[in-house]
């Protein structure tokens, strides 16, 4: 079963932007880079960081972790060095009549 939430208004997030979001114990990071809108997880994989206090690169669709340094892939969540191992959680978006909806199921 597919289960769409809806996360904000898509002018809520303008390019360069990083929003974190809560759907229960999913901690949900939210980008927009190059006009293209991310969801990925937002805890950082190497050790507990939020990635929504990191830095957002557009020119490489990443996301940088402010306690290791580690480097993330947007659209696919791979870490690009150490000392992250695992990839973040990535989520499908869809926009639907203005809403910016992220598939969690």
């Amino acid at each position: 079963m597919e289960e769409w939430m809806r996360v904000c208004d898509e002018k809520s997030i303008k390019d360069g932007d990083m929003l974190d979001f809560d759907f229960g114990d999913r901690k949900i990071l939210l980008a927009k880079s190059g006009g293209q809108i991310f969801a990925t997880g937002r805890i950082c994989t190497h050790a507990y960081a939020d990635l929504s206090t990191g830095v957002l690169n557009q020119e490489e669709n990443t996301v940088t972790c402010p306690l290791h340094l580690s480097i993330f892939k947007l659209d696919t969540g791979v870490p690009q060095n150490l000392p992250a191992e695992e990839p973040l959680k990535t989520y499908k978006i869809k926009i639907q009549e203005n809403a910016i909806y992220i598939k969690l199921g």
